[in-house]
Order: C-alpha cells, then structure tokens, then sequence
C-alpha cells in the first residue's frame, strides 16, 4: 500500500474496519439465534447498525493508536451476547456460533478482494477504493485469523472447547478469564505477530489464488 498519512489512513480503514467488526459479532448473533439462544435477538445486537457494537475503546481507540504506531491492526467490539445454555445442543452448537464470526471476515475479505480486482475500473475513484479494498482484506484476514487462536475466549478457544472432551473442556475453559491478559503479553512481546503472520500469508496466497 502506498505511504499515507495518518488522516489518510482514518480516512481509508474506517469503513472496513467498522464494518469488519459489525458484520463478525451480528453473525455470531445470528448463528445463536438459530441454533435456539434468543440472547441477542431480545437485546437486539443482531444487526448491521454499527452503534450498537462499537466500543469507544477496542473499536475506535485501539485500532487508531495501532494505526498510528504500525504493526498489526488490533481492536475489538462489544461481544454480542450468547447464553450457550440455551443453545439447543450447548457443547456442539458452540462451535457454529463461535466460528460464524471468523468465517464472515473471509466473506468480507472475498468481498474486498473483487472490489479490489474491479478498482481499476472506477475512474477517479480507482485510488481510494484500490486502497480501501487493500485495507479491507487485510483488516477482515487478521481479524479472522486473530480470532481462531485456541485461547478462550476468542472464537478459537470457543471452538477448542467445543471439540474437546467435556473434563478437558471444563479445564480448558477456565483460561477465560486470563484470556485477555494473554493476548496483551503476546501484543506487547511481539509474540502475536510472529504467531500470526504465517496464516495471515497463507490466506491471502488463498485469497489472491482464488480471486485477484
């Protein structure tokens, strides 16, 4: 991506990034509702309004600041509500809930990546959407792959526990409430780039393989 300055990348994340994250926990919420859990239907998160998932922190704050210090795009949203106890089959279900959120970043990235293959096409407005889309596929693929990670509660560790026997799952799941600080340790060491950059290169050999 060419050099921009750092209104230009405002200017040029913000809709992928708020979308991004929008589309990730409505579809979280989605997946919940149809597997039996009426949590978010009832508070009403499952919804494409991005106010209703932004946290002015992990939304606005975090990803301006990683922004502007370079490295991997980090921030969060508000996690849309799941009572996996009312999920229909709390322990399978889990697992279509938790990955409902990474699998609509690929969507988004595919998304990104057509509009980026047809960017040439727009006129004078070839140069920003080229960058948007740029910044959309990245966006959507660290998002995705950031999520995965086996650490609860990320969408990964969910899926973890989901997959592993019932005494493993209950142990495991009790990693929760260090999940967080594990993953500041690794922002600040430098430990989550180096985990994940690898994957964050094997989707997008994918996702120019297959579109661009």
């Amino acid at each position: 991506m060419m050099e921009l300055t750092f209104i230009q990348k405002i200017a040029i994340y913000a809709l992928p990034v708020i979308f991004a994250i929008t589309v990730h926990e409505a579809a979280h919420g989605y997946v919940a509702r149809y597997f039996g859990d009426m949590t978010a239907q009832e508070e009403g998160r499952i919804s494409l309004n991005p106010i209703k998932h932004i946290d002015l922190v992990g939304t606005i704050v975090i990803p301006a600041i990683s922004l502007l210090l370079g490295g991997i795009l980090f921030g969060w949203a508000k996690p849309v509500p799941v009572n996996f106890s009312r999920l229909r089959h709390p322990k399978k279900d889990m697992l279509w809930v938790a990955a409902a959120g990474p699998a609509a970043n690929l969507v988004m990235a595919l998304f990104w990546a057509v509009l980026y293959k047809y960017s040439v096409d727009m006129g004078s407005f070839a140069t920003p959407a080229g960058l948007m889309a740029q910044a959309g596929i990245m966006i959507n693929i660290v998002l995705m792959v950031l999520n995965l990670l086996p650490i609860p509660p990320l969408d990964g560790g969910r899926i973890a526990v989901s997959l592993l026997p019932n005494h493993l799952a209950y142990r495991y799941a009790k990693v929760e409430q260090y999940g967080f600080i594990i993953l500041i340790i690794l922002l600040f060491t430098g430990v989550l780039s180096q985990i994940l950059h690898p994957f964050i290169e094997i989707v997008a050999g994918f996702i120019q393989w297959l579109i661009l």
